[in-house]
């Protein structure tokens, strides 16, 4: 046994001496190969009548007509060119090049490299182990603590323009949270719960709102089926609340459903105009359930004290959340940034600031926007408006795009509020990047940027809206190159149509100067050999 668990490190040894041998040789092989062919061509050149052949070519190349030309080089430009859009299409679409992709996923095992899999994907190591992939929370989907109501508001933008807002997948996690919240801790399934999960499977809604009923035809006291008709089937805020009301009634002692129904009525009331109402809603539900922090309740606080300009409850709620265990939000990040630049931006100007430096308290504000800007760098074109604002999904990739349309869409009207708040915001958020490292191997206040974003996002968010992307992409090599290819073959084309007789002269000196060192090559070998040599080698 010792002997056997001696001999084995020592095999292994061999082995891996063997793999890198062959690796490390593998490079010299391709040239040996290479000369080899050179040889074989040389060697091979009388027997074959190599000579003949390429004469014989060249005379029929010779008596072909511009025009072939003509339609060879269009040809080429033509199909280069519906390479390059199918290429910007998918690049757009997917974030990646189809050629590349293909080159990797199928070449890449031929070639001796490590085929991806399910288990490892794009976080495989050369040598095949698995990578550390990145913590869940940093790709880990979260439900939209201000998400709004489908049937009276979701509904209407459908109405409207005849768009959807919200992806399946997005609807999908919804219902897979309302399955969890209002159904997975009942001890005793009864037969409305039973309908109710169905319900909330259902694909269309028509399909959930006839559930809905039909649970409530079994039991007139199911509370679920009520929070379900005020999402969905209500056409107004109004309506909504008063189902809210009719669940909350009969909700009983289920946590779930209490904290779900109080928290979207404190809504209704926000959304209604009622808001100190909604304010006090809030503050109780937050008392009676502390230990529900993961519901982010605090950032519908935040908006509504906003609304209300109590900006010293802002400071102390932001005091209490704004903490470096605790995890961080746009919400968070953006709103301490708005406090701080509201003390300042009613009297900054960026010319004086330049001459004179900034002060103490400028410094800060500038630094809470850089903080604000690292954790989510889309935020500011939304509030600043030079992206256009879609309605927001009902789940958010924190530090997304997703995160940032949904905060911008309740908040811009806060930045608007405060009097200056956005011009230094735009004078300032782009300076960020100049302090984060590149390539963003570490960051400079959190974590490094996540690479999962842009795919996440991209399934929270509708197909019309243009998802942001950070860091910037660049063009793929096969992009440029097809560019490239598809503009000289285009120029060719054209210059052989119009100066026909040029052009031949051009190719006859391109070709000729292109294969003078293969002739110079099989004139050294003719003086370096014997001819006898040579004759020796034809006649094997």
């Amino acid at each position: 046994m010792e002997d056997t668990a001696g001999s084995n490190p020592q095999s292994l040894g061999f082995t891996e001496k063997l793999k890198s041998w062959l690796s490390w040789s593998w490079t010299y092989v391709c040239f040996i190969w290479f000369g080899m062919v050179l040889i074989m061509i040389y060697v091979l050149w009388s027997p074959l009548k190599l000579q003949e052949s390429l004469t014989s070519a060249s005379v029929f190349l010779n008596t072909l007509t511009p025009k072939f030309y003509v339609a060879l080089t269009g040809t080429s430009s033509l199909i280069s060119g519906l390479i390059l859009i199918f290429e910007w299409w998918y690049f757009r679409k997917y974030g990646t090049s189809f050629i590349e992709q293909v080159s990797v996923s199928h070449l890449r095992p031929l070639l001796g490299g490590v085929e991806s899999s399910s288990s490892t994907g794009l976080f495989a190591s050369v040598n095949g182990e698995a990578e550390p992939r990145p913590s869940v929370s940093e790709c880990k989907v979260w439900r939209n603590p201000l998400n709004l109501f489908r049937g009276a508001e979701y509904n209407r933008y459908t109405w409207v323009t005849g768009k959807e807002p919200l992806t399946y997948y997005d609807m999908n996690l919804s219902a897979q949270d309302h399955q969890t919240f209002f159904t997975g801790d009942t001890p005793q399934i009864r037969p409305e719960d039973a309908v109710m999960q169905k319900a909330w499977r259902e694909r269309n809604p028509q399909a959930r709102i006839r559930a809905a009923y039909q649970a409530i035809e079994m039991n007139q006291e199911c509370a679920a089926a009520y929070v379900l008709l005020a999402e969905e089937e209500a056409t107004t805020i109004t309506e909504a609340e008063r189902l809210f009301k009719k669940a909350l009634s009969i909700a009983g002692k289920d946590i779930n459903l209490l904290v779900y129904i109080k928290r979207r009525l404190a809504m209704c009331a926000r959304k209604l105009g009622r808001i100190k109402e909604a304010v006090k809603m809030m503050r109780d539900l937050m008392k009676e359930f502390p230990l529900l922090g993961m519901l982010n309740i605090h950032e519908n606080l935040l908006e509504a004290l906003l609304e209300l300009q109590a900006y010293a409850d802002v400071q102390a709620v932001l005091a209490k959340y704004d903490d470096i265990s605790l995890p961080k939000s746009a919400t968070i990040c953006y709103t301490s940034a708005l406090l701080k630049a509201r003390a300042v931006s009613d009297k900054f100007s960026p010319e004086a600031a330049s001459r004179r430096g900034l002060s103490t308290a400028e410094m800060n504000a500038v630094e809470a926007i850089h903080r604000a800007v690292e954790f989510n760098p889309h935020v500011p074109k939304y509030l600043l408006e030079m992206k256009s604002l879609i309605l927001p999904p009902e789940h958010i990739l924190k530090r997304g795009d997703s995160e940032a349309v949904a905060y911008a869409f309740f908040h811009l009207q806060h930045w608007k509020r405060a009097e200056g708040a956005l011009n230094l915001l735009h004078c300032t958020w782009e300076g960020t990047f100049r302090i984060i490292p590149y390539p963003l191997e570490k960051g400079h206040l959190f974590y490094p940027y996540p690479g999962c974003t842009e795919t996440a996002d991209r399934e929270l968010l509708p197909s019309f809206h243009e998802v942001s992307v950070y860091p910037k992409k660049e063009l793929p090599f096969f992009i440029l190159f097809t560019a490239g290819l598809c503009s000289f073959t285009a120029m060719l084309a054209m210059l052989t149509h119009q100066f026909p007789e040029l052009m031949g002269v051009f190719a006859k000196a391109f070709f000729s100067t292109l294969f003078a060192p293969l002739g110079f090559f099989a004139d050294k070998m003719e003086s370096f050999m014997p001819s006898s040599f040579w004759h020796q080698l034809t006649r094997i």
